[in-house]
Formats: C-alpha cells, structure tokens, sequence
C-alpha cells in the first residue's frame, strides 16, 4: 500500500522529475523541479490557491514516483520526452503534431538536386524553412527547377552517366542533363549557387538576368522564349512581393505569443527567416483551466521546440517564463549555437509582439463564434428536436432506409449521429437476406431486428466480462430512432422492438409529392418544422445522409453483380483463368471460336480444362 506522507519524507533535496498517477495506476501529470522534496510536498499542502485544475488532479492521485537528475537542465529534458511520450491528462498540451515543410537542397551530391522535406537531418545538405504552407514549398521548387535547370531525378550520374537518353525535363528546358555531361560540374555549381542565393532572399539578380534574356529574345523574335522568359520573370516577383517584413539584422527568429480565456488558448508564432517574416502558424493549447498565462506559454515553449528539426536564433516572447536560463540551455543544447530568449520591452520588437498577440485573439475570438455556429447546427439542433418531441435529452440518433431496384440486390443502410454530428465509424450496411421482392417493410423489418439482436448479445457478452464502459457500435442503443418514411415504416419499427422488449422512441422523417422533408410522424400525429430552424435543416441532412449512405452500397452491389462474365460459369476457370482468357482472346467470342488446342496453348489452362471451356460452348449450341 502506498502511503502518501511516508513518501513524502522521503523526498530528496535534488533536480529530478516526478511522476503522478492515479487509482488505475495512468500517468496524470509529469511536472520538474530544482528540488523534488520541495515541490511534490507543495502539492499536498491545503488552502494554497492552486486552482481548481489542480485541486482536481491532486484528489486523483494514488501514488507518485520520481527519477534523479544532475541538473535542473536534464530534469527539463526528461519531463519533456515523458510528457510527449504518456501525453498526461492533467499537463498542458499543445494540441497540433504538425511537421512543417522545408526546402532541402542537397549539396553533399556532385549535382545537388532541390527537394522538399518534412524532416530536417544531418546528411550535410542545406535546408531552408521551416515554412507555414506546403503548397507554397512545392511551387517554390518548381520555380527554382525552371529558372535554374537543375536535375529532379535520382540517378546515381556517377554509375548511370550517358547509360540513357536525356529525359523530358531536357527537352522542355528544365534540366541541364548532367546525366549526359551536357554541363560541366563547375557551371551546374553555378546554377546552385543562384538557387541558393535565390532561396537567402537576394531576388534581383535573378531578376535582372530574366528581364535581360527576355529582351534579347524578343529582340530575335524568339516571342516563345520571350514569354517564357516573362512568366519567369513575374512568378519570381510574386515570391518577392510575399517578403513585405524585412528586418535589418537578417536574423532567424520566432516571435511568440499568446490569447487565453478560461477555458481555451491559442499561441501565435511568427516565423522570420533571414529577417523576413516567411509565415505564421497559431497553436491550441488544451488543458489550460485555472493555470498562469506565463506557464501556457513555457510549456508551449518546451513542447514546441523539443519537437521541431529547426531552432532559431532567438525567440521574442510575449511575457517572461519561469525556466528562461534553462530553457535557453536546452535549445542552445539542441541548436548547436547560441539560442536566446527575450522579451522586447520597445521598439518594432514589440510591434511584432504586440501584433502576434492581436493575431492570436482573434484566432480566439474567431473560434469562440464558429464553435458557437457549430454548437447552433449540432447540439441545438438536437436540443431543438428533443423539445419538439417531449424528449428528456437525445443523445445519440440512427437513421434507417432501404435501397433496391425493382426488388434486386435488397440492402439496408444505418446512418448512426451523436450530439448532432455524423459519427461514421457505426455506420453499418445490411444486405437482405429473408425478402425477395420490393417489399420495403420486410426488408426493414429485418435490418431493425438483425441490428437490436446483434447489439443485445454484445452487450450481454460485454457486462458479463464488466466491459460496461466498452460498449461498441451495436451494443450502444440510440436514444432516437429515425425512419425515412412515416407511419408505415414507425409502425414495423415498434413492433420489432415490442418483440425485443426495447423501449426507444421511434421518429418518422415524412416527405412532400417532390421528395422533400416536410416534418415528422411521432406519436401517431405528425409534427411540423419550421423549415429556416436549425432543427429541420438537421433532420434533412440525416434523412439525405442515410439515403446517400444505402443507394452507395447498392450501387456497389450491381457494378460487382455487372462485372460477373459467362466464364465464371465453367467449372475450373477461376479469376486468374478469367483473366488470362480475356487477355489472350479478348471477346468471348474469341473464346468460344477457339479449339481445345489452342486454349491449351495458355500457360495458365490445363489440357482438362481447356476441353471443358469447349464443350460449355459447343454443348450449348448442340442444345439449341
């Protein structure tokens, strides 16, 4: 048994990083600290004002445990790597894994090549970014392949030189064919060169030299060239234009700051560049209840930078964070050289400050209103929909409808919504098996029962092994049953669960003469919507979705029932033999035309089988 104030006690006086889980022994919270004695017995202490986040974690706690640093350094490092690794429900998270896009140009190879990258490594190539869009990365790439020709293959040139014809991107002006030793290695290297300087921002040169050749190709009334020269000349500019931060320093920086209310908070950064602002990403930080601006921000720091390839210079925070000297050694550990972290009192530092915190409120304030939005199509909706019909709460909704033409390829869709969402993954399909004809109250009749008998069982099986909280798609009962149609298909409906002793309140989704939604059929009256309510545009969207979702599996059931070929009739032709007919024949005529000899002459068919595809044919014929 653990005993809290024993271990308490026992407590040294040293960095470390201390770890609290709960009665299911889960890992709730990682924390540092310069001494663990001190700070672990501070969270056990009563009426201190932690909040109430933390007085809520603390009543969870069943036992802690602790690892010994050397230095408050190691202690931040490992805290990081345990917090990434057990993600606990009680650390403040930063809620985006994203991995950024570099340019990666590849200077270690004869002739380097641009490329785009995800990961940042030590493979002696220069990398440029990291940048906000990938879209903007890759066209980036193609402009530098076109103005400066260099290779996109990944040819060994040393082994394969001159082996093969120069490829397209020759032809097209695109490459300088290093392959065919086309280009010297000295002046491809210039071209690299360009590229890279291209790339640090130095964009006149490039511009002069396009609008040189342009000229010199309009003056020979070479106009193709010319306008290609041109289209060069103007993406090159647009890519300029998009640089409008400059700073004199020419540093790499990132400016960071943050929004918060009691519930939400976003981080802004600004990424500089070779002092230009190259982007700006926001961050959600989860877990952030009653806990300091100035902590959201350190462990946005310490999450953020223990996880991207590229560290900066410097990082211009909004406010000053606890851990400052041993974060700065952290990062500078990781960099290679020298990071700093400041907080800029006046001047354009602050104006960048300032504005990325602008930036971040309104991403904030933004988000609080389209939650809003979302929150009115979604759960007031339903809210809406349980009020129409006397309903408590409604929680969770399934759809019904059934599919077929004519009677063929019978199927039954159910569409499964939770709090007014589409919840995909219990979506279910049923193909009928008890009804032969356009009979649509069987078929439902069937879907209904095989659906509740299904999840009966598993349910059973579940409480039987205490698995209650595992409930799957079937065994979790809906608290609102909707059937595409009106009294009919309510009445099927209730009497398959007066049969299974279920009691679950059951919602026709009625239609006008033109198909559309009118209202809905409960309680043997029909209700009417007002058609502008959120409600109504919610019953539309599943009355859709679940027909939607039954017409596509009955599609997919007659293009595979289409695609079934008269030689899947012959004893011993199987797919592979199928195939191998139609590719040797071609047309089943071609087939039947054949002699046994020459459907021997397949690899793939024996001489048995080959005179039972003859005779199939030929005793057919014989018959008519």
């Amino acid at each position: 048994m653990f005993d809290v104030q024993e271990e308490l006690k026992k407590l040294p006086n040293c960095p470390g990083v201390y770890i609290m889980h709960d009665n299911q022994d889960n890992i709730i919270y990682v924390g540092k600290a310069i001494n663990l004695h001190n700070r672990v017995r501070s969270y056990f202490r009563k009426n201190i004002g932690r909040g109430p986040q933390i007085d809520k974690m603390v009543s969870l706690i069943s036992r802690f445990e602790y690892i010994v640093t050397d230095s408050e350094l190691e202690a931040l490092v490992l805290e990081n790597n345990l917090i990434k690794e057990h993600r606990p429900k009680y650390n403040t998270m930063l809620k985006d894994d994203k991995t950024y896009p570099y340019i990666k140009v590849t200077v270690g190879e004869n002739y380097p090549r641009v490329l785009f990258s995800r990961q940042m490594k030590k493979d002696h190539s220069r990398y440029f970014g990291p940048y906000t869009s990938a879209g903007a990365v890759k066209d980036t790439i193609e402009l530098i392949n076109k103005l400066y020709q260099l290779r996109t293959c990944s040819r060994n040139l040393a082994k394969e030189d001159g082996k093969e014809r120069a490829c397209l991107n020759y032809h097209i002006k695109q490459c300088l064919a290093p392959c065919q030793g086309f280009v010297s290695k000295e002046e491809y290297r210039e071209q690299v060169k360009k590229a890279l300087d291209f790339l640090n921002g130095s964009y006149q040169d490039t511009l002069k030299e396009l609008e040189r050749k342009m000229q010199q190709a309009s003056e020979n009334l070479e106009f193709e060239e010319a306008i290609r020269y041109r289209d060069l000349y103007n993406s090159v500019k647009q890519i300029a234009a998009k640089q409008k931060m400059e700073g004199s320093d020419g540093e790499d920086k990132d400016i960071i700051a943050l929004a918060a209310d009691d519930q939400d908070a976003v981080v802004q950064v600004f990424f500089v560049r070779d002092g230009k602002l190259i982007g700006r990403e926001h961050f959600y930080m989860t877990h952030v209840s009653g806990i300091p601006r100035a902590q959201i921000l350190q462990d946005f720091v310490k999450q953020f930078y223990g996880g991207t390839p590229f560290i900066p210079r410097e990082l211009m925070l909004q406010e000053e964070i606890e851990d400052m000297d041993v974060i700065e050694q952290w990062l500078t550990r990781r960099r290679g050289s020298r990071v700093y972290l400041k907080v800029p009192r006046i001047g354009s530092k602050e104006k960048l400050v300032e504005l990325a915190a602008k930036n971040a409120m309104l991403v904030l304030s933004q988000d609080k209103e389209r939650i809003k939005r979302e929150e009115g199509r979604t759960i007031g909706a339903v809210k809406e929909i349980a009020g129409l019909l006397g309903l408590s709460e409604v929680n969770r909704m399934e759809a019904f409808d059934i599919s077929n033409i004519s009677g063929f390829a019978n199927v039954g869709s159910m569409v499964v919504y939770e709090k007014g969402k589409p919840k995909r993954s219990d979506y279910r399909k049923f193909k009928i098996k008890t009804v032969s004809g356009p009979d649509d109250y069987a078929c439902m009749k069937e879907v209904l029962t095989r659906r509740f008998v299904h999840g009966m069982e598993e349910r059973k099986e579940l409480l039987e092994k205490d698995f209650e909280n595992d409930l799957g798609s079937f065994s979790k009962f809906p608290d609102l049953l909707l059937m595409d149609g009106g009294k009919g298909q309510v009445n099927v409906t209730l009497k398959v669960l007066e049969e299974l002793k279920l009691s679950i309140p059951v919602c026709g989704m009625v239609k006008d003469d033109n198909h559309n939604t009118r209202g809905l059929y409960y309680n043997n009256e029909e209700i009417e919507i007002d058609r502008g309510s959120e409600g109504f545009k919610l019953i539309t969207r599943i009355q859709d979705e679940a027909h939607r979702f039954a017409i596509e599996y009955h599609r997919s059931l007659r293009s595979k029932a289409q695609v079934k070929s008269v030689l899947d009739e012959i004893p011993g032709v199987g797919p592979s033999r199928r195939k191998a007919l139609m590719r040797r024949f071609k047309t089943i005529e071609e087939v039947k035309n054949a002699d046994v000899e020459t459907l021997a002459g397949l690899d793939e068919i024996p001489e048995s089988v080959a005179k039972g595809i003859y005779d199939f044919f030929h005793s057919q014929d014989d018959q008519k």
